[in-house]
């Protein structure tokens, strides 16, 4: 039984649950937490969809600095592989997953939220890369998928300076997807998972490897990525019934098995 994080199912949305008072500090166990709960909601038939939540008070506020603190090089160089695992986990949930932000998502906490397709937060947030100010720089995927999702320069400007984001500025460089105050920031998060309890689980899954590996190549391969994964659920019975539903009765009244 995991200590600090928790997958809670309802009604067929996952919610991993960061629960380490007072910040929800990334520590190994946290970390190695995370990692099995995402590879648990990926794996569980229960979950359509993920919401990533730290509670009323706090997201997360960044790795446990007390533990790295007297770390040389063969510690960091074994330690910094779950680093990556841990964000590569939750990246890899093949459902939609989004990120439910209150009170603070800093350094590893926002590497953490970087992870999920989207990010709501709460109006009062903060949001930034400070291990600058530690002399080091983000480990945990920030570089890579911070400039991949705002742009590089814009990314460069967070990292280099260790500045907090709040949330207008997060929402108006794209680096959240909505901005709500904070006792409703959950709820959405959970509401907009819930669209997907019911729908065509492998199309899904498809349309999230399409786009997340197309976004490592060039545009011709990423358009035979897409032809591949659209020709693929061809062999779906989800692709059978979809389209004789829309044949028979219209648009958005398909019955979807996951099959």
């Amino acid at each position: 039984m995991a200590e600090f994080v928790r997958l809670e199912v309802t009604d067929g949305v996952g919610t991993i649950r960061l629960d380490r008072p007072k910040m929800n500090a990334l520590d190994a166990q946290v970390q190695t937490e995370l990692l099995e709960a995402a590879r648990e909601a990926d794996r569980r038939d229960d979950v359509a969809a993920v919401v990533v939540w730290g509670g009323e008070r706090v997201f997360a506020a960044g790795a446990d600095v007390k533990e790295m603190a007297d770390m040389g090089y063969p510690e960091m160089f074994r330690h910094g592989h779950l680093l990556q695992e841990f964000t590569r986990a939750v990246a890899g949930i093949g459902k939609p997953t989004v990120s439910a932000i209150t009170g603070f998502a800093l350094g590893g906490g926002l590497e953490l939220a970087l992870a999920t397709d989207l990010r709501f937060c709460a109006d009062d947030a903060k949001l930034g890369q400070p291990e600058i100010l530690l002399g080091i720089i983000p480990g945990a995927g920030g570089t890579q998928r911070l400039a991949r999702l705002i742009g590089p320069s814009k990314a460069k400007d967070i990292i280099y300076t260790g500045r907090f984001v709040g949330a207008d500025e997060a929402l108006a460089l794209g680096l959240v997807d909505e901005v709500l105050p904070a006792a409703e920031v959950h709820d959405r998060a959970v509401a907009w998972a819930s669209q997907f309890v019911g729908g065509p689980s492998i199309a899904l899954r498809t349309a999230k490897d399409v786009v997340d590996r197309g976004l490592e190549v060039d545009l011709q391969t990423g358009l035979e990525i897409e032809r591949a994964g659209f020709s693929a659920l061809f062999a779906t019975q989800d692709q059978a019934d979809g389209m004789r539903s829309f044949v028979e009765n219209g648009p958005g009244k398909a019955t979807f098995t996951g099959r």
